[in-house]
């Protein structure tokens, strides 16, 4: 535990870092992608589509901003940058404000088409042709036979009560929301530190353990490591960190013994999607590819096919693979993982993050995800095929 005298002495030092970085706090807060990218209108435009025989394109509408874009930026622009006088402190704190301001555009432009998807190119990339190799060679397996755990029988009040359990064998609170709008089951909500759940569904058992894992386990314990450092930042999110922070989710269901080779099919399918989308092909023609010729079941190919063209073309979905295989790569080598989950960080941001805590400027963490303890995983074929990934 720091003295508190070393903490007074440390914010001295740093005066201009904290207050950047306390600016920086009340910006971002402002500015969470996911709450603006889900379509209000999700069910509607689904069965219009499946009534169009799969040819109509989806007419989505989006939330309102809840904020000035222009004002925005400028006050992000407005930061004195030049008063940090630790040259690799100043340089880390520009390349946030400028990944941030990308965000904004992002926001700014969901639903105007290629504006946003060129924004969006610029926040999370496209996929490369290992990605698509990748999700082709994951795609040949024979899918597993059915296994009664993968039936949808759970009511989003069992889930709830599922998650509450789920989230005691970590020491922070669970907040659970319930909402229509969402494109995924569950999810996190960085900004209110809530697990949303999608209203009227069904869970299956399968699921429930793999949303536990990666929500809760990784998500949430990332939420709050990153709420515990001294800096700000690390909770708000590091530039360009949702592959590692997917890949560690998405590694937390293999060790916790919820993945399954369904599962990485679907992160394979949405390579494909995101591939396709990159291609300049519509939302019926990828469609057509998930659905047509792979021959996934409407449902989900919708669901995908979704991901990857709500706001006018988003590619975030192609990282969850790529960020599996770079996470199950540090674990075959013995690395430790506990960097990784001090907040919202990327693997490219370790050499800062060891320079910050050689600072004083952030601690170890508090919380570990759980399924990193021990592998649980059983299905020899995942192990064959993460370990052939290129």
């Amino acid at each position: 535990m720091i003295k508190t005298h070393d903490i007074q002495q440390l914010e001295k030092q740093y005066a201009k870092v904290f207050e950047i970085d306390a600016n920086l706090d009340r910006l971002v807060r402002r500015i969470e992608l996911l709450s603006y990218i889900n379509p209000l209108n999700i069910e509607k435009e689904k069965q219009r589509f499946f009534a169009s025989k799969f040819t109509a394109a989806p007419r989505f509408k989006y939330p309102k901003l809840k904020f000035n874009p222009y004002k925005l930026h400028r006050l992000f622009f407005s930061q004195r940058l030049e008063r940090i006088e630790d040259d690799l402190i100043r340089k880390f704190y520009q390349d946030v404000i400028y990944f941030y301001a990308n965000m904004i555009q992002c926001i700014e432009t969901i639903g105007t088409g290629k504006d946003f998807h060129y924004n969006s190119l610029r926040v999370y990339g496209t996929p490369t042709e290992k990605d698509v190799q990748n999700a082709r060679f994951i795609l040949h397996f024979a899918d597993e036979p059915p296994n009664p755990e993968m039936e949808k029988v759970y009511s989003t009040k069992e889930a709830q009560a599922y998650f509450e359990a789920f989230a005691q064998a970590y020491d922070f609170p669970l907040k659970v929301k319930f909402s229509h709008n969402m494109a995924a089951e569950a999810m996190v909500s960085n900004s209110e530190r809530a697990l949303l759940i999608k209203k009227n569904i069904r869970f299956s058992k399968n699921q429930l353990l793999t949303l536990g894992n990666h929500e809760i386990g990784v998500h949430l314990v990332t939420t709050h490591n990153g709420l515990q450092q001294p800096l700000r930042i690390f909770s708000n999110g590091f530039p360009k960190n949702v592959e590692t922070q997917e890949g560690l989710a998405v590694f937390s269901e293999y060790m916790g013994g919820a993945l399954t080779l369904k599962r990485l099919k679907e992160l394979a399918y949405r390579v494909l999607a995101a591939d396709s989308l990159i291609k300049g092909y519509t939302f019926a023609d990828t469609f057509d590819l998930i659905h047509g010729q792979y021959k996934l079941n409407r449902n989900e190919a919708f669901g995908i096919t979704l991901r990857v063209h709500r706001g006018g073309g988003f590619t975030k979905d192609r990282l969850y693979l790529s960020g599996l295989r770079k996470i199950y790569r540090k674990f075959q080598k013995g690395e430790s993982l506990d960097l990784l989950l001090s907040g919202k960080v990327a693997i490219e941001d370790e050499p800062i993050i060891n320079y910050f805590m050689e600072q004083g400027l952030a601690h170890p963490i508090t919380h570990r995800t759980a399924s990193f303890a021990k592998n649980q995983n059983t299905n020899t074929t995942l192990d064959f095929i993460l370990n052939n990934l290129k």
